[in-house]
């Protein structure tokens, strides 16, 4: 029942973030619930969760495949600007009193959820993330010129050595491209083919992916997922030719997908962030704003935090 009401809402309300979209939630974890906040006969918010047990422990967690969740505040047109604040931090309330009792949180925050006081307040601690956020109001040369004078270089120079096609078919490419870049550091895939070809077919069945290919004659050279909703496009993941000798596919590949989220009309483009230094350093050179994002904890668990400690 709690998810139909959620479809409607989601058929309803265009503004939401594709990563809250039902059919998202459907595609990562078929056993989502959502909390919903309603004021008279209006719905004031959502926040979609992805129950989990392990060993007997409760979780709330990102559901799998997932960079960004949490609450979703829908405010009215006319709302006055000084008044948004504290609708948001009442929504968020009600809506944080319908989640379950749970012993460990780790769930990343949508940016721009500054609630963080309320957070605490629940005995939730209050980390960060950060992204980069490229707003795509100016023309494409103006978005250009804010880039690194040597990352117009590459992209100017890809440009002439590979060629750029949207191909469902490479996925796979891009699983095995992660797959052994992983490996090289010793950590493992955290999700299967399955689960990532799954997601595709959605996103794909709601309009609202695309996979960016740069091809070097026959060679796939590098490959980015983008996925989109009403107000922003996002560099999903991405990967390139385990060797490569440079960003130069990457980075024409990201800066297609920004002027195709201009032409679709989005007006941001969100990088997605990194707290790796190196990409951390290639998402700078595009010029995007820095954003930090709250990601909140918990762990009341002692056996959890014993096996953590012991990982």
């Amino acid at each position: 029942m709690v998810q139909q009401r959620y479809k409607d809402i989601c058929s309803a309300q265009r503004s939401i973030p594709v990563f809250a979209q039902h059919w998202w939630l459907d595609a990562v974890c078929p056993g989502w619930s959502a909390a919903i906040a309603q004021k008279g006969d209006q719905v004031t918010g959502i926040w979609p969760y992805a129950p989990q047990q392990r060993m007997g422990i409760s979780l709330l967690r990102n559901a799998k495949l997932t960079p960004y969740m949490g609450p979703v505040v829908f405010y009215p047109a006319d709302m006055k600007e000084a008044n948004r604040d504290s609708h948001e931090h009442d929504v968020i309330a009600d809506l944080a009193g319908q989640l379950p009792a749970t012993k460990v949180w780790h769930v990343s925050l949508h940016p721009g959820n500054r609630q963080a006081g309320l957070y605490r307040a629940k005995g939730l601690r209050n980390e960060v993330q950060q992204t980069f956020l490229i707003d795509l109001a100016g023309d494409e040369a103006s978005l250009f010129a804010n880039f690194k004078e040597s990352l117009r270089r590459n992209i100017r120079a890809a440009e002439k050595e590979f060629t750029i096609s949207d191909d469902v078919s490479c996925l796979p490419q891009l699983y095995s491209y992660q797959q052994q870049t992983l490996s090289n550091k010793g950590v493992g895939q955290p999700y299967t083919l399955a689960d990532v070809q799954r997601l595709m077919d959605a996103c794909k069945a709601h309009n609202s992916a695309a996979l960016w290919v740069a091809r070097k004659g026959s060679e796939v050279a590098a490959i980015v997922w983008n996925v989109w909703d009403q107000e922003r496009s996002y560099y999903y993941m991405g990967a390139q030719k385990p060797g490569g000798d440079s960003y130069r596919a990457m980075s024409a590949l990201l800066w297609h997908a920004i002027k195709q989220a201009k032409a679709r009309g989005n007006t941001i483009f969100d990088l997605e962030g990194s707290m790796d230094p190196g990409v951390e350093r290639f998402f700078r050179g595009f010029g995007g704003r820095r954003e930090l994002y709250i990601v909140l904890k918990k762990s009341d668990s002692l056996l959890w935090n014993a096996i953590n400690y012991l990982r």
